[in-house]
């Protein structure tokens, strides 16, 4: 039956039904389901996610000041986003300003995690769809070396030695029987378009991020006192500052530490620019016809802006935030997060119940309910426990459906940068025209930031220049702390609303945080010193919701349509898009698996 849906997309769920489940590479709670036409080409989309989160009926009663605690366990890999939504919302409800060290260590612990999640995602979640490892056995370490040198001159790991010797690690690797780190979601597949040498020089630079990814992620554990999972606090940060302090007096911040900082900071720029950006855009230009996966990013895109310079001033955001609807970049909405006509959630086939009679009308987050209520549409085949295939005429997900003004939205980097490109932000501008003319160079072609950012590949470059901007305002975000402390500022935490019985009777307050994979938004009320309701609507809701009371699909589902499939049975292509998202659909839990157990399964009915 051919369908078309409210936001412009034509279904047709008639064709083979192919269903991926687990689909991501590091937890699984998240199934999709196509239907190919008889030229094996995408006209059906269904993206369900199979675990619920519930962490907001927990926080129900809870001291607000705990809040954090509670979310940050919502993701273990975007670690700290939510915590930093959750202090903001807290804040926001309560009127307190912190002092400027907390301000810029925050901002600091939020771009460090940016760049770490960026750089994960890409080599150890994401290259897979790119790139086929075990065809770097065939390359000629000096071809790699040549392409390396011409993609990026300025990396130094660069000899044909060098590729040689990870050829020869790799080789061992794959002759003892094993692909390992290779195996879940990897197939030989026809799709892959790499050259051996390019395939080589990827899976080196794999292993350079694998050992580098954990050297950056030693800020979080100096400023927040570990990671995964920082500390934080309502206020400010649990960080004290003490210059000439040593750590064994309990100065957790001296010059010592500081320095440290900034040496991670300086070696993540360098990585960014010569080896993540000229990696992807490499990678990139071998797949110049593969225009696949843009679905709402060509029409609806959403952030709320974050990243100011200024504290509590929205007009210094370097991300601006903004709607762009219906595919017009001359036209930007201001995006209001605390009005109940913009942000609203729906559960018309979602697994959650409004109560009778609002099944299909839309919450604003302040006003959320979240009562699972779990069923299997008529048309669904299996049973509750062991799902055969989906119906998505029914409820079909433990994901709400977000939406901005009744419009399903594209949120994450691939937004971020069409937005602040469409508002003309000077440095996002010259990195996409760059980038871009760099890759025109490489594949042979003429692409305008129009045609080539919506886009799986478009969505996977964002990301990389985010990373690299994101370093960026690192290196600019350590000289301000470094001249505010050196002015003799060393507050770190406000207290004076700490104790509850300064609070008002009722608050209610909102946390905006540009999080790695887009807008990340948590909504707290209080009453009588207590959580009354929490809500957070994270950005893998707004892009893998299901369908609306109208009709509208979401992000994950308009990605597909249209995407030709080389063989079903092997579908790096459902992998390639919907990875280029980096979805993370209940990020705290992770499923590691013995020798032998089946880790993923695709099926072609």
């Amino acid at each position: 039956m051919t369908i078309q849906t409210a936001n412009g997309f034509s279904l047709d769920n008639t064709g083979r039904r192919i269903i991926v489940d687990p689909l991501t590479r590091i937890e699984g709670h998240m199934r999709c389901e196509v239907n190919v036409d008889a030229d094996n080409i995408i006209r059906n989309a269904v993206s369900t996610g199979t675990m619920w989160r519930g962490l907001e009926v927990i926080l129900k009663g809870r001291d607000p000041r705990d809040a954090w605690a509670f979310v940050e366990r919502i993701c273990g890999v975007c670690t700290g986003c939510h915590a930093l939504a959750s202090v903001r919302a807290v804040e926001d409800a309560l009127d307190i300003r912190v002092p400027t060290n907390a301000f810029l260590i925050r901002q600091i612990m939020a771009k460090i995690l940016a760049w770490h999640d960026h750089v994960v995602h890409f080599y150890h979640l994401h290259a897979l769809d790119w790139v086929n490892p075990v065809n770097a056995l065939k390359a000629d370490p000096r071809a790699t070396s040549a392409l390396q040198q011409a993609v990026s001159p300025n990396h130094p790991k660069s000899s044909p030695g060098y590729f040689r010797d990870v050829q020869n690690r790799l080789k061992k690797f794959v002759e003892s029987g094993q692909l390992g780190i290779f195996k879940n979601g990897y197939w030989d597949s026809k799709a892959y378009l790499l050259p051996p040498e390019a395939d080589l020089m990827a899976v080196t630079h794999y292993l350079e991020a694998l050992d580098f990814q954990k050297e950056i992620v030693k800020v979080h554990t100096i400023l927040g006192g570990k990671n995964p999972h920082p500390n934080y606090m309502v206020g400010g940060v649990p960080c004290a500052i003490n210059i000439d302090g040593d750590m064994a007096a309990g100065a957790p911040l001296n010059m010592e530490r500081l320095n440290f900082i900034q040496q991670k900071i300086q070696d993540a720029f360098t990585f960014s620019q010569n080896v993540y950006v000229p990696d992807v855009l490499a990678v990139a230009s071998y797949y110049k016809d593969w225009t696949y996966g843009g679905g709402l990013a060509a029409t609806n895109v959403m952030d709320y802006g974050d990243f100011p310079t200024v504290q509590g001033d929205k007009s210094t955001d370097r991300f601006p935030g903004g709607a762009i609807i219906g595919g017009n970049w001359d036209e930007i909405h201001p995006v209001d997060a605390r009005d109940p006509q913009q942000v609203q959630e729906f559960v018309t086939h979602s697994w959650y119940d409004y109560g009778k009679g609002r099944e299909d009308i839309g919450l604003h987050p302040w006003d959320g309910v979240t009562d699972p209520h779990f069923e299997l549409g008529a048309g669904a085949k299996g049973s509750r426990t062991n799902i055969v295939e989906i119906d998505e005429s029914a409820r079909y997900s433990w994901v709400k459906a977000p939406r901005w003004r009744g419009n399903a939205c594209e949120v994450g980097p691939l937004a971020r940068y069409i937005l602040a490109y469409s508002k003309g932000v000077p440095y996002v501008r010259a990195q996409v025209d760059d980038a871009l003319g760099r890759f025109n160079s490489l594949a042979g072609t003429s692409l305008t930031p129009r045609q080539a950012l919506p886009s799986t590949i478009g969505r996977t470059l964002a990301r990389a220049l985010e990373a690299h901007y994101c370093a960026q305002q690192l290196l600019d975000d350590y000289d301000a702390l470094i001249t505010n402390i050196r002015n003799g500022d060393l507050a770190t935490a406000n207290v004076s609303k700490w104790d509850p019985s300064t609070w008002p009777k009722e608050a209610k307050g909102v946390g905006l945080v540009a999080a790695p994979r887009g807008g990340l938004g948590h909504w707290i009320r209080i009453r009588d010193g207590r959580i009354e309701n929490y809500q957070c609507v994270v950005p893998s809701t707004w892009n893998g919701g299901p369908r609306d009371a109208k009709g509208n699909i979401g992000a994950f589902e308009a990605s597909l349509l249209g995407t030709p499939m080389v063989n079903p049975e092997q579908p790096v292509e459902i992998l390639r898009t919907l990875h280029s998202f980096d979805p993370c659909m209940a990020c705290a839990t992770h499923v590691m698996a013995p020798d032998g157990e089946e880790l993923a399964r695709v099926t072609v009915r």
